[in-house]
This record gives C-alpha cells, structure tokens and sequence, in this order.
C-alpha cells in the first residue's frame, strides 16, 4: 500500500467499516427523523442516539475491550474511529452527547487515569452513556492556557476549587467536567508549572452554571463557577503538577480530527449534489477548488490519526490540521453560498438553512481549540524555528 493510499483510509477492514456506519446512519435517520445539521458534533445533542450509535458498536473504537470498548489493546483503534467520524460528520449526526468523553476523556484516563477511574468511567463512555464538558478555557485565558487561574487548594481528603470556566460545551447537561487548575503558585519563569487535572461531577456543591446563549437562542455553551468545590483525591487526573503535559496531549485528539475541516460538510456536499450537471466552467473550478482543500486536509488529517496509532507524538500535525482546516471551513461557507445561487428553488430551501447556521457558527471555528496565532506558535516550536 502506497502512501496515499494509506491516507484515504479505505484500505482492507476501514472500507467494511465505512460501509457498516453508512447503513446504520441510513437507517437510524429514516426510523428516528432526525435531520442533518451543520457543526452537529456541537449543536446536536441526543443521548438516545449516542446509545444506539454505542449498541451498534459505533463508540468506544479506542477503549480496549477490558473496559467495554472495541479496541483490541491501548492505543489501537484511532483509524477506525476516524473513519466513524468522518461519516457521522457528513452525514450531520446528532453526536454531541458523547462526543467530548469519546474523543479526548477516553485517551485521557487511558493514559493518565488510575485503575479504579478507568474500570469505573471507560465502560459508560463505551455505551455512549457518559457525557464529559472540557473545563480549560476562562477569561482572560482561553487560548492561552498558561494563564489559568481556577486555583485547586489542598485540603484534607482532596482538594477545593475556586475560580471560573468558559465555553464549557454541554457542561448544564454533562455528568462531569474535566477541570485544568493551578495547584501551585504562579512562576513567572516556569508558565507552564504547577497545573493539574480533576474530575468533576457537575452535582457538585458549590458548582453555579450559567448558559452562554447564541444570538438564535441555541444554548451549547456555558459558564462555570466553582466556589470552594470539593474533589476527593479520587478525582485526580494523572499526577498532581502535570496537568500542563497532560492538557498538550488531549488537545492534540481535540485539534486533528475531521470536525476540524467536516463542520459544514453536510452544507457543502448538499449544495455540490443539488447542482445541474450543465454549469458553466467558472462555477466546475470552485467546486474543484473546494474539493481539492477538503482532500488536502483529509489526507493531513488522516496521518495524524496513523501516527497516533503509531504512538507518536502528534501535537505539531494537529495544530497545523486544526490551523488550515477550520480557515477552510470558514472560507467554504461563503464559497458554498455563491454556489447555492445555481441550485434550483426546490434543493435550494433546506440548503439555506443550513447556510444559516454556518454562517452563525463560522466566526467560532478558529477560536475554539485554539485561536490560529496560538496554533502557528505551536508549529513554530515543534519545526524547531521559534
């Protein structure tokens, strides 16, 4: 198998497996009626069909089988949960309920989690039936994390949180949250010391959330205030102090996948489809255009998910992915809407509410995950010039 062909990620079971979540969606959709959206891995909760995508074998690819996952050993499985996501993201699945434990939680306390937290946790997140919110963004420190201030307090039994959480998606309908604070004083020399990780359940005392509303009333967003929250030693994550180390990994899952360069893949393949096949040159060559970036970053994509499985260290390939995929989806929205001006009034209504909700959606591609200046320091350093 040749190069490319290793990055199209349609070689020998991959291809079986494709075929197997493209039935299961047909399926699901036509008994259940729910409909395609944009950013759907965001704004399209439902925690019944993260059940029955979990039933059907759907969830959990990179859980080893001992904690209820599909995974063979640790650190298999990131290949096929691509090629699962991809077609969750064409297709626009409602995927929200389980999407953060299953793409960074998991890998996280299969790395860093203590027994008694992965046989406790990992097999809900296989069954699709945890539901995690990320707490690491405030303000005044969203992309750089460095600058957190949530502060954790040693106590007897645990540890007392105090501070403040921002876009913590799906956190008001979570059981938990994955919480970044400092542990230790600020070191003006050392900015990335003395941070830790605790899991938090949302019932905690001294948990207020407030919802962050978008300006169509969709509320997926929320703030998160910890006013002397107790976490018992049981909850921490990974090794006190190391929290920095741990967080750098997790974003490399948060930042590769196809939901970087798929948000709007159910508006772009819709309007491409819903064409006459008689346009004009000038509207072939930005179809062209788009489909030639979208395969671009696929294949980039696809090798960060190969060197995972490898075990490698994929934080710079991530930062590039996530950099050039979301300016794609952002440029692709507009694009997509000169397009839609060629499609025929009766394809061309859904498209356009689809178009809507890109367009709401579009100014957040490249600040969540990251802002673009953060994310090309991060390939600066990791290419050694910075």
């Amino acid at each position: 198998m040749g190069e490319f062909e290793a990055r199209c990620a349609t070689d020998g079971e991959l291809a079986g497996l494709r075929a197997s979540i493209r039935e299961f969606l047909a399926a699901d959709r036509a008994q259940f009626g729910w409909e395609p959206a944009v950013d759907s891995w965001l704004a399209r909760w439902d925690a019944e069909f993260s059940a029955r995508l979990a039933d059907a074998g759907f969830v959990g690819l990179t859980i080893p089988a001992e904690y209820g996952g599909r995974a063979p050993q640790v650190g298999a499985g990131h290949l096929h949960r691509y090629v699962v996501t991809e077609e969750l993201l064409a297709h626009g699945a409602p995927v929200a309920a389980h999407w953060f434990a299953d793409r960074q939680f998991a890998p996280a306390l299969l790395s860093y989690g203590t027994e008694e937290q992965r046989r406790t946790l990992l097999p809900r997140i296989a069954a699709g039936r945890l539901y995690a919110a990320i707490g690491m963004s405030e303000h005044g420190a969203g992309s750089d994390l460095a600058a957190v201030s949530t502060r954790a307090t040693r106590v007897e039994g645990g540890w007392t949180l105090r501070g403040t959480k921002v876009w913590t998606s799906g956190a008001h309908l979570a059981d938990l949250i994955v919480v970044l604070a400092r542990t230790s004083p600020a070191d003006p020399e050392h900015r990335h010391a003395g941070f830790s990780q605790f899991i938090v359940p949302t019932d905690s005392a001294g948990i207020t959330m407030s919802p962050i509303v978008m300006m169509n009333g969709e509320h997926h967003f929320n703030e998160v205030t910890f006013d002397d929250a107790f976490v018992g030693d049981a909850d921490v994550l990974g090794q006190v102090g190391d929290g920095w180390r741990q967080v750098t990994a997790e974003l490399g899952f948060e930042r590769s996948g196809p939901e970087r360069m798929l948000s709007t893949a159910t508006l772009l393949f819709g309007v491409i489809r819903a064409l006459p096949a008689d346009v004009d040159d000038g509207i072939a060559a930005a179809v062209g255009d788009l489909v030639a970036r979208l395969i671009s970053l696929r294949q980039l994509s696809v090798s960060v998910a190969r060197t995972l499985t490898d075990g490698g260290d994929a934080a710079t390939q991530a930062a590039l992915v996530k950099d050039l995929g979301t300016l794609f989806e952002q440029d692709s929205v507009e694009l997509v809407a000169d397009l839609l001006d060629h499609v025929g009034p009766q394809d061309a209504e859904p498209l356009r509410a689809l178009l809507a909700a890109a367009r709401l959606h579009s100014p957040m591609f490249t600040l969540r995950g990251g802002t673009n200046e953060v994310l090309r320091g991060v390939v600066a350093r990791g290419l050694g010039v910075r």
